[in-house]
């Protein structure tokens, strides 16, 4: 075996290493939806973003989307958790009754996980989200997917980017108390 090659100054010297960065809180930011937008930040820092569809199949019930919806949250709460918080788009008007109650399901879905495990989740206002982003409270979804990709992300669609800026308003504004 080779000799040590780290030799201290004097017999009772101690070596000071620098102290481990405190890992950051998991957070999640959603664009809920038939096609959810998502964006996470994991304790180490990374940042990992992307869609997932509940769209459900012909033979599908009406509540199967939701069941989906439930075993995914679980699921990225395993693999990259634990979730501390949870930021959303707080829509206040749809295009279309169905996209309505879609929306109102998957958040009463999500507000029924989050209490079942205590993890905190807020709704952000579109228009906060967006002039955030851009600048604009009423940009459009070219505008979005352009400030994402100025943040370094490819976010794939509209859904994608609008997740990005609900998480980069969550960490840049503290929640909104900075």
């Amino acid at each position: 075996m080779a000799d040590a090659t780290l030799t201290l100054p004097g017999g009772n010297a101690r070596l000071a290493l620098p102290a481990a960065p405190m890992p950051a809180p998991t957070v999640l930011a959603l664009d809920l939806g038939t096609t959810t937008g998502w964006a996470l930040r994991a304790h180490d820092g990374l940042i990992t973003s992307g869609t997932v569809s509940f769209r459900p199949s012909r033979y599908d019930g009406g509540g199967m989307r939701y069941l989906r919806f439930t075993n995914w949250l679980t699921e990225l709460d395993q693999l990259s958790g634990p979730i501390a918080s949870i930021w959303y788009e707080e829509v206040r008007r749809h295009a279309g009754t169905d996209a309505s109650h879609v929306y109102g399901g998957l958040m009463a879905t999500l507000t029924a996980w989050a209490e079942l495990r205590g993890v905190p989740y807020q709704g952000v206002p579109v228009g906060t989200v967006k002039k955030h982003a851009t600048g604009q409270g009423n940009a459009g979804k070219p505008a979005m997917i352009a400030a994402a990709r100025a943040r370094g992300f490819n976010p794939s669609d509209d859904n994608e980017a609008d997740a990005l800026a609900i998480l980069f308003w969550a960490l840049d504004t503290r929640g909104g108390v900075r």
